[in-house]
């Protein structure tokens, strides 16, 4: 064997151990936690949110709506400490499943987690003051669950808003 032929054997031998020796070491050890996403039916499904993941930030994917103008307001006496937390209107959820344009707010309510924000400006925003603000792809919300401010709701609305969503952030690109 000549000198160029052990070379162009070799080199290609080489390139093939440093990448098996990078993936090796790439694959050791935990995901980075901003890079895992939870989706939303996993997050339905099973135990109440406040419990499964407590104040532990989370990245939750799913197909966002919002009702405005055609929501009604579930608890109008919202007013307390937790009013922001409370309120129902505007309606934000995220759904497991892409929502049809004829959603109504009882679809979203009862299908949807429930999502907050003590600004509301982690949110989208709408296309047209009327109807349901749908996206047409799935969008990563970063929030938590179990706030601290879900104590001072009204009594029949505790759980409510101990396992809605306070967002804290959101991305519009699913990698």
């Amino acid at each position: 064997m000549t000198r160029h032929v052990r070379i162009g054997i070799g080199l290609p031998v080489l390139l093939g151990a440093f990448t098996f020796f990078l993936l090796t070491v790439g694959s050791l050890g935990q995901p980075r936690p901003d890079l895992t996403r939870i989706g939303v039916d996993d997050v339905l499904a099973g135990a109440p949110p406040a419990e499964r993941f407590g104040r532990d930030e989370v990245r939750i994917s799913g197909w966002y709506a919002e009702l405005d103008a055609d929501c009604r307001e579930a608890t109008p006496d919202a007013a307390g400490l937790a009013a922001w937390l409370e309120r129902t209107c505007p309606l934000r959820v995220l759904m497991p499943y892409q929502p049809a344009e004829t959603v109504t707010q009882a679809e979203l309510e009862e299908t949807g987690l429930r999502l907050t924000a003590e600004t509301g400006a982690a949110f989208p925003s709408r296309a047209r003051p009327e109807g349901p603000n749908l996206r047409l792809q799935q969008l990563v919300f970063v929030g938590r669950f179990a706030h601290p401010a879900a104590a001072a709701c009204s009594p029949p609305r505790v759980a409510v808003c101990r396992n809605t969503l306070v967002v804290t952030d959101y991305d519009g690109l699913i990698r």
